[in-house]
Parts: structure tokens; C-alpha cells; sequence
């Protein structure tokens, strides 16, 4: 006879909130910095083409600015950010019990079509990170909560797209 599965217990997405929002605070107050992930992600990538292609990063501008010269990409404060994100989603996915190697898909989307589009889906993530000047943590939290407009704007253009989306999302998913 097959065990009924237990739903899994997420916090509170008030209390989630408010300790973003506190986490947030205490980011800018004790390192001068908000949120967010792309630049690490960025400092990483650049790091990679500075091993194969040391003299093409010191000839663009946007990967001098980050590892040209002797600049070390890893020598930055996101990336302990990133690291401690990481740690953090793994302590808790272990203390839940739910730290194993699985594909969230529909039960009609096969673990291909969920891993082509899990990857498609990042690469437009990441490419629109890259337009905006920064991802949803860093233009989005970090920049709304400082009043910028164009985080606004971006928040609102995230909005609207995961709206649209939504639905021929669904029918892929289901």
C-alpha cells in the first residue's frame, strides 16, 4: 500500500518577506551595496575568458572593467554574496528534507523538454539582466527600494512579461 505524500511546509511568505526586506537593509547599511546576483555571475564568466583570452579582456571595456590589468574578477564582494546565497539554499533544503538530486516538470513535459526549457529560460533571463543592468535582486529590489525609475520600470516590464507568459507557460508545464 503507497504512503499518502506529505505537502511540504514553505515558510510564511509574510515573514519571507519582511526578512528579504530586512536582509536588504542590512546589505546597504553594513556594506554599502544592495542585492543581487548577475555580477557575480558575470565576474565568474570573465574569469573563464581571462584564462583562455587574457588579451581579449584587456581590450573590451566591459571585461577590463572587471579582470583587465591585475584585476582579479574574484576579488569582489558579490561573490561571497553568492557563495553564501548557495549555502544558504542548501542548509535549508536540508534541514526540510528535501536535498536530492530531482526535475520539477508537469506531468506532461518530459525531463527533456523541462531541462531545454530550464536552460532557454536562463539564457533569456541571464540576457535580459544583462540589457537591464542587473537582475531581479539587484535592479529590482536593490534599485526599487531607492526610489530609481528605471527599477520601477524594470519591475513593472518583469511583471507584465510573467503575465504573459503565464498561461503558454502552464499549458507546456501541465
Amino acid at each position: 500500500m503507497e504512503q499518502p505524500r506529505k505537502e511540504p511546509v514553505y515558510a510564511n511568505p509574510y515573514l519571507a518577506g519582511i526578512g528579504l526586506g530586512i536582509v536588504l537593509f542590512l546589505s546597504f547599511v553594513l556594506t554599502g551595496h544592495g542585492l543581487g546576483a548577475s555580477g557575480g555571475l558575470a565576474r565568474i564568466m570573465t574569469k573563464f575568458v581571462d584564462i583562455i583570452a587574457p588579451e581579449h579582456v584587456d581590450r573590451m571595456v566591459y571585461f577590463a572593467s572587471k579582470a583587465g590589468g591585475t584585476r582579479n574578477p574574484f576579488g569582489h564582494w558579490i561573490l561571497l554574496l553568492l557563495i553564501g546565497v548557495a549555502l544558504g539554499g542548501m542548509a535549508s533544503a536540508f534541514i526540510s528534507k528535501r536535498l536530492r538530486p530531482q526535475i520539477h516538470k508537469g506531468p506532461h513535459a518530459g525531463n527533456v523538454v523541462r531541462l531545454i526549457t530550464a536552460v532557454l529560460g536562463g539564457i533569456l533571463v541571464g540576457y535580459g539582466a544583462g540589457l537591464a543592468r542587473g537582475c531581479t535582486s539587484g535592479q529590482g529590489l536593490s534599485g526599487a527600494v531607492v526610489l530609481a525609475v528605471g527599477s520601477w520600470a524594470f519591475l513593472f516590464a518583469v511583471f507584465a512579461g510573467g503575465f504573459l507568459l503565464a498561461y503558454p507557460i502552464r499549458k507546456l508545464w501541465n
